[in-house]
């Protein structure tokens, strides 16, 4: 039975208070990329579909580094709960040295996987306009992964406010730099896709810098040592930062993975298709970075709670977060229904590509409070430091469920596109379900810590 309890206010509080400003800066990422799919739209369908298949391909591995980088967040918040924040500064330094290890990782098959594409068999122009757009984006994964180190120590102490100003500067670097060299103005040459990599290099860059200079000069870290030395390189510290990091990285990898997928069917069926896609999942993306920002508060909730050793506690951060998420992602379906005919005009005016996009959208928001349980679940787990489990439920929802329904509903039945995404529709439903239970059950007892 899942917990009776009252909606709590100074609860609900607390976690808007910290999801806040992770939604502004989840969105300002994603407004990145809503912000580069407008200005490549111009460009015509082939630059667009290109975009959207480098981006889904990079990020089935790029994920993987990216949700080991989160997992210092929980454990963080663990150490604030049990008061042991001097192990803060040893937790920050080895996480560092791990993402940097990943970002290389994922470099090197960033580059290599490029040259490949045409194992894939997408249509030959779009293929052409992705390789050196990949290569480009392969190079940011550094500034990207240093950032995302500082972003994830902060805010495990709870500190949420500099990442989202960061990244909301990094927006304005970011449009910039697209209009520059994209279009090939002030004197710049014209790069087209690839002015759009280099904006994004510059923007990452940027963010970097910017928190560097934050985390080393803020008087509140001068009690934490941050500066790297070699002693405080502890393997027990790097082995737990990947006991939770790793299958962090995995659960992410699963469902963006299959999203990529997803990507490499649609493309099957056609350039258009492709960058309809692109389209609704770009606007399906806006709401689900801000429910992101809802599963992180309530991780650092629960893992303050854990640390608290407080099981009530822990049950309250953890449901009223998943209501949190609900409300939002139901706003989030009700505006995608309202305009889905005027949505797709922001990206693009081919009246072919509008009407797929706009039929997206429908199911898209059928999928939104599914979307949104599940990504608070995950999140609210791993608080718990939960993550083998809600793994493998991943796993299952998304490629055992959610991909072949897909496959048999777009190619065997003929519902093209759509097809797939009833596909998509379905396996989130069931991470949804399965993800909370799991919650339910891993939430009625201690944890140790």
């Amino acid at each position: 039975m899942i917990l009776n309890f009252r909606i709590d206010r100074n609860e609900i509080k607390r976690t808007l208070s910290l999801a806040y400003p992770v939604i502004i800066g989840q969105l300002g990422i994603i407004m990145m990329g809503v912000v580069d799919t407008m200005m490549v739209g111009e460009l015509g369908p082939v630059p667009l579909a290109a975009s959207s298949l480098a981006h889904s391909l990079i990020f089935i591995v790029l994920i993987i580094a990216i949700g080991n980088a989160v997992a210092v967040t929980p454990l963080i918040a663990i150490l604030v709960g049990a008061k042991k924040t001097e192990d803060c500064g040893v937790y920050y330094q080895n996480s560092f040295l791990i993402n940097l290890i990943m970002a290389f990782l994922t470099f090197i098959i960033i580059i290599v996987g490029s040259k490949y594409l045409y194992l894939i068999k997408q249509p030959k122009e779009v293929e052409l306009f992705a390789q050196s757009y990949m290569q480009i984006i392969g190079l940011s994964v550094f500034p990207l992964m240093i950032f995302q180190t500082n972003k994830q120590f902060i805010e495990g102490m709870s500190i949420m406010r500099p990442a989202m100003i960061i990244t909301i500067l990094a927006n304005l670097v970011n449009l910039f730099a697209n209009w520059v060299l994209i279009f090939g103005n002030l004197g710049m040459p014209r790069l087209e896709l690839n002015g759009a990599g280099w904006a994004t290099f510059l923007s990452r860059l940027f963010m970097a810098a910017s928190i560097m200079v934050f985390v080393y000069k803020s008087k509140r870290f001068r009690d934490f040592n941050l500066k790297w030395s070699i002693k405080n390189f502890n393997s027990e510290i790097i082995r737990k930062i990947l006991k939770v990091g790793l299958p962090s990285g995995f659960q992410y990898f699963f469902e963006v993975g299959a999203f990529s997928f997803a990507v490499i069917m649609i493309g099957w069926i056609g350039a258009k298709e492709l960058a309809a896609h692109q389209i609704a999942i770009s606007l399906a993306s806006v709401s689900f970075m801000g429910v992101l920002g809802i599963s992180q508060a309530g991780g650092i909730l629960v893992g303050n709670a854990v640390g608290e050793q407080d099981i009530t506690k822990v049950r309250k951060s953890g449901f009223n977060s998943i209501l949190l998420g609900m409300f939002w992602m139901s706003v989030s379906g009700v505006i995608f229904i309202l305009f889905k005919n005027y949505l797709p005009l922001i990206y693009i005016r081919d009246v072919e590509v509008i009407t797929i996009a706009s039929n997206l959208l429908i199911i898209a928001a059928l999928f939104q409070l599914s979307d949104g349980v599940q990504a608070v679940g995950v999140g609210i787990c791993r608080g718990l430091t939960d993550v083998k489990i809600p793994t493998l439920i991943t796993f299952i929802a998304y490629w055992i469920i959610s991909l072949p329904i897909g496959y048999l509903l777009g190619f065997y039945f003929k519902f093209g596109v759509e097809g797939v995404w009833i596909g998509l529709l379905i396996g989130l439903t069931c991470s949804a379900i399965m993800l909370t239970l799991r919650f339910n059950y891993k939430s009625r007892r201690l944890i140790k810590i």
